[in-house]
């Protein structure tokens, strides 16, 4: 019976704390500080609210490139990267057979899909003069031809914190891969679930800070909550400031470990939250030590050299 005991001046401070106000926190990510409670929560599970940044590892390419190099065996490449990764970017399908339900890691579900990396592309034989030509349509990027590729029910039941569609800016089905990414926002938006718009780069599009900071800005501006894009030597960290939501960069196809380190770091230091990195973690000769090497990089502040030492060390110590 404590309650009957306890004087009205103490109930006063030390129950209702009526000196003390109650706190009205910010948020710690770029542009989400007047997002709901549930979405806040998620992408607080996505990127580290200690100092904002993530470590995402993208193994996704199954849905388009089919086994490539690395993945062909997902449960012995990438289940030991787990436990060194924020978040985990995937295919519903490998996340149903091959995670384990009990990983407590930020899933990143791929929403978009519907091409193959042998998808025809618009050429065709001709005459011209009555000489044999080849014709074509210059920035047809068949790939570009995506639907979303899941339902918002779906989303749910599989726990996703954010949803990864395909954007083609530039492409032959810029309005259709525009279009998958609004959908997906509309829906995802109404159960707190967040949206990250990934650039996808064809071969007619040009790799330049103009045209990242062109589609990660219509990303940004039709409502992705996050958007991937690739890193620029230059005046990336003009592509960064000029993006009212978070960026985590590609890792793109597989560099020499201390050249993918140097790239962390510069995009770190440019502004990035992140990166979502695949080829360059799963395709190296150790790749739990790369793994950690780029954590420590993103969250520990290490340098690329720095960083490059960390994966021999390991590496010489026998971590794959």
């Amino acid at each position: 019976m404590a309650d009957i005991t306890t004087s009205a001046a103490d109930k006063k401070e030390k129950e209702y704390f009526t000196s003390i106000p109650q706190e009205a926190p910010g948020f710690f990510l770029k542009g989400a500080h007047q997002y709901d409670w549930g979405l806040k929560n998620r992408l607080s599970r996505v990127f580290n609210p200690k100092d904002g940044r993530t470590v995402m590892l993208a193994f996704d390419h199954g849905y388009f490139q089919g086994p490539t190099t690395g993945l062909e065996r997902v449960d012995q490449t990438i289940l030991p990267l787990e436990p060194y990764a924020d978040c985990l970017m995937l295919t519903r399908g490998i996340q149903r057979s091959v995670i384990p339900a009990s990983t407590t890691k930020a899933i990143a579900l791929r929403a978009s899909g519907g091409t193959s990396m042998i998808s025809p592309m618009e050429e065709w034989e001709g005459e011209i003069d009555g000489k044999k030509a080849k014709f074509g349509r210059p920035g047809f990027e068949p790939l570009s031809n995506e639907s979303t590729a899941l339902n918002i029910e779906e989303a749910i039941r599989l726990n996703a914190s954010i949803l990864a569609v395909q954007v083609f800016i530039g492409g032959a089905y810029e309005r259709q891969s525009l279009k998958n990414l609004t959908d997906l926002v509309d829906a995802a938006s109404r159960y707190g679930i967040g949206v990250m718009g990934v650039t996808a780069v064809g071969r007619a599009m040009a790799r330049t800070p103009q045209y990242f900071r062109l589609a990660t800005r219509i990303m940004a501006e039709l409502g992705a909550n996050v958007v991937k894009c690739y890193y620029t030597d230059t005046e990336f960290d003009t592509v960064t400031s000029c993006c009212p939501v978070p960026i985590v960069i590609a890792g793109g196809k597989k560099l020499p470990e201390l050249e993918a380190l140097t790239m962390c770091y510069n995009a770190i230091q440019q502004g990035a939250n992140g990166v979502d990195m695949g080829r360059n973690i799963f395709q190296s000769d150790a790749p739990i030590s790369m793994m950690q090497a780029v954590r420590g990089v993103v969250h520990e502040g290490l340098t690329p050299a720095q960083g490059f030492q960390m994966y021999n060390d390991l590496k010489a110590k026998g971590t794959k």
